[in-house]
């Protein structure tokens, strides 16, 4: 049974935590657990985890209260009214997660061999990805993680059918996420009890044949001890512990299938584990003890410099040690075996006495957790950082049965039908979002439900490449394209590059220009560099990239009123004396060198200047790099016409549009039309050149109800 008072003293905040305790006892008083218990004593438990897992008051509150709003008849309104509006959010996001739909059909049961071969049913990886995706706390999660604990811990009191599914839940979904969020604890229990019911003969064989040797290896170690001890001595190093730890059954499950059940290859059934104050004490033992027993080759890990994926460190060898045993040793800080327990909760150790800088994680799910290094001067700071925002880069959205589909962010229906199937994809004409008709261009949200209309008359346009963001989806676009013929992707090329020209306001291209073009991409001839834009080889971007070059093509700048000094950095430095060439008069933006005169003066050159060449090659010592401090921004003003269905909110939706890509607005004015025509806006915007001028051109094309827009 969890003990509330030693729960009330880890706890800055112990009249919340005794409140919260008092309201859920009275909200589940008369209720039952399977057990016979009272219902209380679960989310006192979960209370309990929660604060070994070291977190503040209001999370522990939160646990307590957890399932109040699901199991008894107060409402998510009472939480608020008396915890405030941050714990009643928790609460909340764990009832969310709580009613998560697994998939229709159950996750399927390996073999525990094969388990080795697939560890993760792909559904599972989808339903990890949903849970931090709807959790906007990371601390809804870590509930959610006790919650299942205490489940496992008293699951011997359900049916062997619901014990088998949650166990299975377990091991797919709850354990793979206490590992990615660093929390070795939970994640080894966790595995554990799955273990128990899911392979209950392999489990109690493993017991069977570990108990000896565990107990033969801590008798070893014991010898270990008191000798490691002596030696760290004599080098005046004092570690603040020194233990063992034992293997977890599962993981060492694991590593026996890995070395055909072989007992004698597992050298790390107990390590021994140092503990010190810094990281140099670490790499100071980590030699003492190669010094003293020699270490296996390719054994020396170092997880200090070069973390795992869940921000695990530490250092690790394994040596001949005692008697010419392999032992296996663990050095690592205080610090680092607290966030190998804890994880990210480690963060909040400390939290509610004083504020400190310590690191914290950003969770990426592309395929597992990746290190960020960012420091956070704060604890509330830190907790603000925990919103769950690090799934700005993917997003997940549903299928119309359920299934979820994950996407980068930016991504559109296109992508989306490439994803489920290459023959959506090629026949793709419309889509649902959310039961409503959108087109194939719109950006696609976190939690929509996309359908996608088919017509198998319909082939994949170029101008899909424009705004698809997969890989796939890109790839599967292309070789549609490809099976068309020459005359087609011709003409289509010449479609789009007419219209691109069009767009922003370009006449017609001479042919100068066209030979840039062709020289630049390197074509050919004309005709081909068309055809290759008609196959999506290249794409129109990359035209405008090149034309970007060319000044003639936007209107000159109004002038500026006020002439800044232009500032050059000499050898990475500034402050030091220089003059611009007047062989080559260098502007900024130009590549530039510097060469130093005989005053002992900078004379600044551009990089191809003929006059620099010479002196290269004749003093080569006095040439030093040199860079602009900062480069002057050319605005060129810039006139739209947009066509768009009239609607509330229009001018504010364009004008936002603008502002994301942080340009400035000149002036904007409507065009009086009547009800049955399009509205029509002149925007005049100020753009630093033609690829900031098409950037802005897309953007507006995404405004909802926006039918066209050009440069005029």
């Amino acid at each position: 049974m969890a003990n509330l008072s030693k729960i009330i003293s880890s706890v800055k905040d112990s009249s919340l935590v005794e409140k919260a305790f008092d309201f859920a006892k009275n909200a589940h008083r008369g209720q039952k657990r399977f057990s016979g218990e009272d219902y209380i004593f679960h989310p006192l438990r979960v209370a309990e985890i929660l604060a070994q897992l070291k977190l503040d008051s209001k999370t522990i509150a939160a646990g307590l209260l957890h399932d109040v709003p699901d199991d008894t008849s107060i409402p998510l309104k009472e939480i608020e009214k008396n915890f405030g509006k941050e714990i009643s959010f928790l609460v909340s996001g764990v009832s969310k997660l709580g009613k998560i739909r697994y998939p229709k059909f159950p996750l399927k049961l390996k073999s525990i061999e094969d388990r080795l071969e697939e560890p993760i049913d792909l559904r599972a990886e989808n339903l990890r990805k949903m849970f931090l995706a709807m959790a906007e706390d990371l601390r809804v999660i870590l509930i959610k993680l006790a919650d299942r604990l205490h489940n496992m811990e008293t699951l011997n009191h359900v049916s062997k059918e619901k014990q088998k599914r949650i166990a299975l839940e377990t091991l797919e979904i709850f354990a793979p996420l206490a590992d990615r969020l660093g929390i070795g604890e939970i994640k080894g229990k966790l595995e554990d009890l799955a273990f128990l019911y899911l392979y209950p003969d392999q489990y109690y064989w493993l017991l069977k044949h570990v108990k000896e040797r565990y107990e033969e290896r801590e008798k070893y170690l014991k010898k270990v001890l008191p000798v490691l001890k002596e030696i760290l001595k004599k080098e005046q190093i004092f570690p603040l512990e020194i233990c063992y730890r034992a293997k977890t059954y599962w993981s060492l499950y694991q590593k026996l299938l890995r070395k055909e059940m072989d007992f004698d290859q597992i050298h790390d059934l107990l390590a021994m584990r140092i503990i010190v104050d810094e990281i140099k004490t670490c790499y100071q033992i980590l030699g003492i003890l190669h010094r003293y027993w020699r270490p296996l080759p390719g054994k020396i890990k170092d997880y200090i410099a070069f973390p795992k994926p869940n921000g695990y460190q530490s250092l690790h060898t394994t040596c001949f040690c005692l008697e010419g045993k392999i032992t296996e040793f663990q050095i690592r800080t205080k610090k680092m075996d607290e966030e190998a327990k804890f994880g990210i909760c480690a963060h909040w150790a400390h939290k509610e006495k004083i504020p400190q800088t310590f690191l914290k994680r950003e969770l990426s799910w592309v395929s597992q957790l990746k290190d960020w290094q960012k420091e956070i001067q704060n604890p509330k700071e830190f907790l603000e950082s925990l919103k769950i925002d690090f799934f700005k880069n993917r997003i997940f959205v549903f299928t119309p049965k359920g299934e979820v589909i994950n996407l980068p962010e930016g991504a559109t229906p296109v992508d989306f039908a490439y994803a489920v199937h290459t023959e959506i994809g090629n026949h793709c004409v419309g889509a649902k979002i959310n039961g409503k008709l959108a087109p194939l261009s719109r950006v696609l949200k976190n939690g929509d439900l996309i359908e996608i209309l088919v017509d198998k008359n319909k082939k994949p346009s170029l101008d899909w490449l424009g705004f698809v963001k997969t890989s796939l989806a890109k790839i599967r676009i292309k070789k549609s394209l490809r099976k068309e013929s020459k005359k087609e992707n011709l003409e289509r090329g010449i479609k789009i590059l007419n219209r691109e020209l069009k767009e922003l306001g370009i006449s017609f291209l001479n042919q100068l220009l066209k030979q840039k073009l062709i020289k630049s991409l390197h074509f050919k001839d004309w005709e081909n560099l068309v055809l290759a834009l008609g196959l999506g080889e290249i794409s129109i971007k990359e035209i405008v990239k090149i034309l970007a070059k060319e000044k003639e093509i936007l209107p000159l700048p109004k002038p500026k009123t006020k002439k800044e000094k232009v500032q050059i950095l000499l050898g990475g430095e500034k402050g030091i004396s220089f003059q611009l060439a007047k062989c080559c008069l260098p502007q900024p933006g130009d590549k530039i060198l510097a060469y130093i005169t005989s005053r002992q003066k900078a004379s600044v050159h551009k990089i191809l200047c003929p006059n620099l060449k010479r002196k290269k090659q004749k003093f080569p010592q006095k040439i030093v790099k040199a860079s602009w401090e900062r480069e002057e921004r050319i605005l060129y003003p810039v006139l739209l016409k947009i066509e768009a269905i009239d609607r509330i909110g229009l001018f504010k939706d364009i004008s936002s549009a603008i502002s994301s890509l942080s340009l400035n607005i000149l002036s904007c004015q409507a065009k009086s039309q009547p009800k049955s025509q399009p509205a029509v806006i002149f925007l005049e915007i100020e753009v630093s050149g033609l690829e900031e001028l098409k950037k802005a051109l897309d953007q507006l094309k995404l405004v909802e109800g926006v039918l066209e827009v050009k440069r005029i």
